[in-house]
């Protein structure tokens, strides 16, 4: 979809889900007002039969829809979830390592690897653009790199722990990495904009033979309205990790923080 695709996916990021939920929702009665008016219009030139194939196959593809991108972002979200329980663990094993080097580099290091963890916790704030996020990214990858110059320094001081030390580093920037790339991977815009076009149809094919019919069924159609619009709501609220009701529980990270014992001064401090 190049630029427009591009802008979709940051729409559908910057928009908390509740929001685009109640925009379908609003836009499927308008569209089954429409379908109203049309129905209207077709039985008032003896069209009495509304029924066919194509309504029935149209309400089965939006349930199929539904569930297919129901079910994405619950894995996209479970893989994030097991993203952040590594990140941690990682973490954990790097700072074990460190305090069993020798001071002065246990203490160096053992206040980088607290600050990193406070960084990384603050950096669960809700993240709205692009911009944001590189600015995290930055910190990170800078501390990263003040880490890895102490470890090479202990290294070259003789520490008898050097390979699991830079073993266990590895693991923290690459378990970094993964779940950076966890946080990104998100529906396409091109999948949810298919599922409302295909809800804007079903309003409209089902108002159009509602009122053809003339038994306009206004409380079930909102009732339908209202599901739809809910299920859409917390798909998207899994497709955004760090805003909305459904997000990726900090504590494991939050405890390893709570187990380096008090902050250095210059650590930022972490939101919970």
């Amino acid at each position: 979809m190049g630029a427009l695709g591009d802008e979709l996916n940051l729409f559908f990021i910057r928009t908390d889900a509740w929001q685009v939920a109640i925009l379908l929702g609003v836009a499927m009665l308008v569209v089954w007002g429409l379908g109203l008016a049309l129905g209207g219009r077709l039985r008032a030139h003896g069209v009495e039969n509304a029924s066919s194939p194509t309504e029935q196959a149209s309400l089965a593809l939006l349930g199929l829809l539904l569930a297919f991108t129901f079910g994405m972002s619950i894995s996209k979200h479970d893989t994030r979830r097991e993203a952040a329980v590594h990140d941690s663990n990682s973490i954990g094993d790097f700072y074990t390592c460190v305090r069993l080097l020798k001071e002065p580099a246990r203490g160096r290091l053992s206040d980088k690897v607290r600050e990193y963890t406070a960084l990384r916790l603050s950096l669960t704030r809700p993240i709205r653009t692009e911009t944001e996020m590189q600015q995290g990214l930055s910190k990170v990858e800078a501390l990263q790199s003040d880490m890895t110059d102490l470890v090479s320094q202990a290294i070259n001081e003789g520490t008898p722990i050097a390979v699991p030390l830079t073993q266990t580093l590895n693991g923290l920037t690459s378990s970094h990495a993964s779940r950076v790339a966890a946080v990104r991977d998100r529906l396409p815009a091109s999948i949810v904009i298919l599922l409302f076009i295909a809800a804007l149809a079903c309003a409209f094919l089902l108002g159009r033979e509602q009122s053809i019919e003339g038994h306009i069924e206004v409380s079930a159609t909102l009732a339908l309205i209202a599901i739809v619009a809910a299920a859409v709501w917390v798909t998207l609220d899994l497709n955004q990790p760090y805003r909305g009701m459904i997000r990726v529980s900090e504590e494991p990270m939050q405890r390893l923080y709570a187990s380096m014992g008090p902050a250095p001064s210059a650590a930022p401090s972490p939101s919970h």
